[in-house]
Parts: C-alpha cells; structure tokens; sequence
C-alpha cells in the first residue's frame, strides 16, 4: 500500500506546546530502560507491532552517549530509521547528534552492534518510504504535519 492509500490524522492541537518534548523524553527514558533491561522483551514493540530498538548516538554538545527507542525496518544488511519525532517542527536531537558524528550504536532486542549512520538520499527514500509508511501508518500523517523534510536514516554495518 502506497502511503497515498493510507488514512492521514488529524495533528494533534499540543503537537508543539513546550510539555510535548520532557513528556517525549520522559517515556522514551522509560522504554529505553525496560527495553534494557529485558533484552527487548519488553518495549520491544510499537503499535501495528512495529520492532523497536535502540540507538545510541554521542552528544555532539556534551559528547556523552544519548539513547533513544526508535521504529526500524531491516533492508538487507541495513537497518532503517525515520527521524520523525512523532511529527514535531524540529528534527530530533538525536538525529541532529548522528549527523555530526555518524558513529552509533544499535541494539536489538539483546544484540548490540556498531553501525554507520548516514542520510538517505532521494531515490534510496523514495523506494524505502513505502516500506515504511506500510510497518507504520502514522509515518504518512507524521510528514503531513510538518513542514520539514522527515529525513529517512540508514544504518549500515561497522
């Protein structure tokens, strides 16, 4: 299904209020710790039973790592992120952080590896979009919200 097909919600009136991003945060600091904890078992899955995992970026302020539970899909060896943080104006900060250091880490249920972040370009998006938009329908209503290019992020090994 083309992401044409897909119904489009509403945006959300709070989408932008300033208690969006700490409430975003609070719950991403929570499944990154289930997740952890659990080896993925739990927090593991999104709605439509998307996988989650985790990435771990360096703070391109602090230099400290940064975890965050995100959606992806495998395209081959690659693993697939969107940067669309639920549809907001801004790109998230961990996105911001693998673009000026593009050295991350992933795990995977309990399996961690060492992945090379880059941005897709526009055909590699065009082609993966789909695929995305198919796993998770709300990345569809997510782009209509914003003004923003929602940048689409390959992950490639070592």
């Amino acid at each position: 299904m083309a992401d044409t097909e897909h119904k489009l919600l509403p945006r959300p009136p709070g989408l932008d209020a300033p208690w969006t991003k700490p409430i975003i945060k609070a719950m991403s600091q929570i499944n990154t710790w289930v997740y952890r904890k659990t080896g993925g078992r739990i927090g593991g899955k999104f709605m439509y039973d998307a996988p989650v995992m985790l990435i771990t970026t360096k703070g391109r302020r602090s230099g400290q790592p940064r975890t965050t539970p995100l959606l992806y899909l495998r395209d081959g060896a690659n693993v697939v992120c969107v940067a669309s943080s639920g549809g907001v104006k801004d790109h998230p900060l961990w996105y911001r952080n693998l673009v000026a250091d593009p050295n991350v880490t992933i795990q995977i249920g309990d399996q961690v590896e060492r992945r090379r972040a880059r941005t897709a370009n526009d055909d590699e998006k065009r082609t993966l979009w789909p695929h995305l938009v198919d796993f998770y329908p709300q990345f569809a209503s997510y782009q209509s919200w914003t003004d923003r290019d929602i940048p689409v992020v390959i992950l490639e090994p070592g």
